[in-house]
């Protein structure tokens, strides 16, 4: 999808409001950055003019304006008291960030954006909240701990009914969103290394959707029945999105496995363990299927349409951890 001029300045006015708000140093200048942020993002969910990504729009607007307004009261209420505000302040991160209890928002903006604004709202969107939210102290322990259970059990048993496509990844980004808390419970290069394995995976699988014009698990049976390349990809990329050993999504989680287990947080590690199971299986509905099945269409009315450098780029790092893990046991 290509973008105009326009749309090119609101990237760099949405890129500058999230570097504004990580930077800021006070709560003002924070709410200023994720302002700047929204109202720059709204106009790149309504590139494509339909009734779908309007109301996704005005969901994303009305919802973040609310997280925002959230922000604010806690500012105010650090002179009072210092608890309360930092526990209404990751409550406002959380709904920005589209963790549950407040996850109710992310499912259905998602199903009404294109794959290039989900890949932003996937990614970039959460650069953010989840960077606020690892300056908080520790006594917001207690919210981010219900986070994180809520998060992997809803992101987990949300998505097994799901056939849609958008909504399986909104679904799939909510239980990865609990693993990120997690990870940033325990130390903040953990939560960066997590978040930047997340962003290049969940990017890939939207870019081969995307590539083959799929919005729902029956597209990926029509387009896919004659490129076997593209059969492989999107079934082992799925798989290291899940984070199944020995692709390159089990490296950020075998490192979080470590951390946690060290620090003794066994009850929220079964959770996870537990959460990563129920999303196997749908990524393993998606992904076996579009393999093993065949579509009856003749293979010279079908398009045959090659594959760009970039879809070829980010999917080949999900196969770095065919060999990377191999190499870090032995370097231990």
């Amino acid at each position: 999808m290509s973008f105009s001029s326009s749309h090119l300045l609101f990237m760099f006015t949405l890129l500058l409001g999230t570097t504004l708000s990580i930077s800021s140093t006070s709560w003002f200048g924070v709410w200023i950055g994720l302002e700047l942020n929204l109202m720059s993002f709204i106009p790149i969910i309504s590139l494509k003019n339909n009734q779908y990504s309007s109301e996704a729009a005005l969901k994303y607007f009305l919802i973040q304006a609310l997280g925002s307004s959230v922000i604010i009261l806690s500012a105010s209420l650090l002179l009072i008291n210092n608890l309360s505000s930092n526990l209404f302040l990751a409550a406002a991160l959380l709904l920005k960030a589209g963790a549950a209890p407040f996850h109710f928002w992310f499912p259905s903006v998602m199903e009404g954006l294109q794959w290039p604004q989900a890949i932003m709202l996937m990614t970039i969107q959460k650069v953010a909240p989840l960077s606020l939210l690892s300056y908080l102290e520790n006594s917001t322990h207690p919210i981010l701990t219900s986070a994180i259970i809520l998060s992997a059990l809803i992101g987990a048993i949300g998505g097994i009914n799901q056939t849609l496509l958008r909504k399986i990844m909104a679904y799939s980004s909510i239980n990865h969103m609990a693993w990120m808390i997690s990870a940033m419970m325990v130390s903040e290069t953990s939560w960066l290394i997590y978040f930047l394995f997340y962003s290049f995976l969940a990017s890939s699988i939207a870019l081969l959707f995307n590539f083959q014009d799929a919005y729902h698990i029956s597209h990926i049976f029509n387009h896919t029945s004659s490129q076997p390349e593209i059969k492989m990809l999107t079934f082992m990329s799925l798989l290291s999105l899940g984070g199944l050993p020995p692709f390159s999504g089990f490296i950020p989680k075998w490192f979080i496995i470590q951390e946690l287990s060290s620090s003794n947080m066994f009850m929220t590690l079964l959770v996870l363990l537990l959460s990563a199971l129920l999303t196997l299986f749908y990524y393993l509905r998606i992904s076996t299927s579009a393999l093993m099945l065949s579509d009856l269409k003749n293979k010279w009315l079908i398009k045959q349409p090659s594959l760009s450098p970039t879809i070829s780029l980010l999917t080949f790092f999900n196969f770095i951890g065919l060999f990377g893990p191999s190499l870090f046991i032995l370097t231990m």
